[in-house]
């Protein structure tokens, strides 16, 4: 039986992001097992049949000896282990990962670009972001390494800058939504007109931009509309803080919800995703789950979110960091249901087309064959 090894920070980004490909490998007759760090979900994975391995990492950490830690970690874990598969999921977990496949002479490793972050902002990489691409590269090298991109603007980084070969990568467009699940349902406007944002409270995600939006829109709109923020707070250190984002809420027009499991029915209950996120993104998967549902989005041309939105098709691409902006072309949708719903039927076309999770699983699947041929 071959063995898999799934590395990634979290169980709830594995339950929300990946659980259908390890499910698919199990069901292949792979030994599947996922290590990630335990929030308090890995009863919800184990229930699942997979086997947990808690992984020691600070996902928004900076500190060398807990960063170490992690690597040596992973290393003596592949050695013990011997998987003929590892996947690594997210930034830190292919660096320090990386180095410990090749050290440990792993047979295949999978590496997932699920977005940048700030570390990569900028018209040109940091020295920092120079120095973890060099890394790497020295990793990858003489390696059966497949490196997955979510978005274009990423591959052609990671090429340039001598991390893998055009040869080793592959290109799956986000995590895949679960199109009958996220189905697309009438949206009643008999009452208030729902504009939803759904991410982790951070910074770079865009929340304050909306709030502000929001707020120069209320005295034309503040009895017609409401502005939900779904999103538990973030360790990352742009993360807002509670008391912030109480002080910007009034419970009634903008509204913080906090974590929540029911965002299928928030998603469906709503009439606009507006998700103005400046941070490096791969693919959102708030922006493939809004096209499922038949949501027109107005987010902002940037790396990763400009792959979600087809230009004044599905939704709108406006400037990061522009309030004025992203209020322009909310009121424009507040004003025009028919145009509305063209653009929610647009992006339910797009999802079906390119967003599918059953092509998502089968390209993984198709991956994971060839690097144990």
């Amino acid at each position: 039986m071959k063995k898999l090894l799934m590395v990634v920070n979290e169980d709830r980004f594995f339950l929300s992001h990946r659980k259908d490909i390890a499910l698919k490998a199990q069901m292949e007759g792979f030994d599947v097992k996922i290590v990630c760090k335990d929030t308090g979900r890995s009863e919800e994975l184990c229930a699942l049949g997979l086997s947990m391995i808690e992984l020691p990492i600070n996902p928004t950490g900076t500190n060398l000896r807990e960063e170490f830690a992690t690597m040596f970690f992973l290393l003596k874990l592949y050695r013990s282990e011997q998987p003929d598969i590892v996947h690594h999921v997210g930034l830190k977990n292919i660096l320090w990962g990386g180095i410990a496949a090749k050290l440990a002479k792993v047979k295949g490793v999978v590496n997932a670009v699920c977005g940048l972050g700030v570390l990569f902002a900028g018209e040109q990489p940091s020295f920092m972001a120079r120095a973890i691409m060099r890394v790497m590269a020295v990793a990858n090298r003489g390696m059966n390494v497949s490196e997955i991109f979510q978005n274009r603007d990423d591959m052609q980084l990671f090429i340039s800058h001598g991390v893998v070969k055009p040869s080793q990568c592959d290109f799956i467009k986000g995590s895949g939504v679960d199109l009958d699940m996220f189905s697309n349902v009438s949206k009643h406007s008999d009452g208030k007109i729902r504009v939803i944002f759904t991410a982790r409270m951070v910074k770079e995600k865009g929340v304050m931009t909306l709030i502000e939006a929001a707020k120069k829109l209320r005295s034309e709109f503040g009895d017609s509309a409401e502005f939900l923020l779904c999103g538990d707070l973030s360790s990352n250190p742009d993360g807002i803080k509670k008391e912030d984002l109480e002080a910007c809420c009034d419970e009634s027009y903008i509204q913080w919800l906090g974590y929540r499991s029911d965002v299928k029915q928030l998603l469906q209950s709503s009439h606009i995703m507006a998700f103005p996120s400046y941070y490096r993104e791969g693919l959102p998967l708030s922006l493939i789950e809004a096209c499922a549902v038949g949501l027109p989005i107005v987010t902002c041309d940037s790396i990763g979110c400009r792959d979600a939105v087809d230009d004044g098709v599905n939704g709108f691409l406006v400037p990061p960091r522009d309030s004025d902006a992203l209020a322009d072309k909310l009121k424009v949708l507040f004003l025009n249901k028919s145009l509305r719903e063209a653009m929610g039927k647009k992006g339910r076309e797009k999802a079906e087309n390119e967003f599918a999770l059953q092509a998502v699983v089968d390209k993984h699947l198709a991956i994971y064959r060839k690097l144990i041929v």
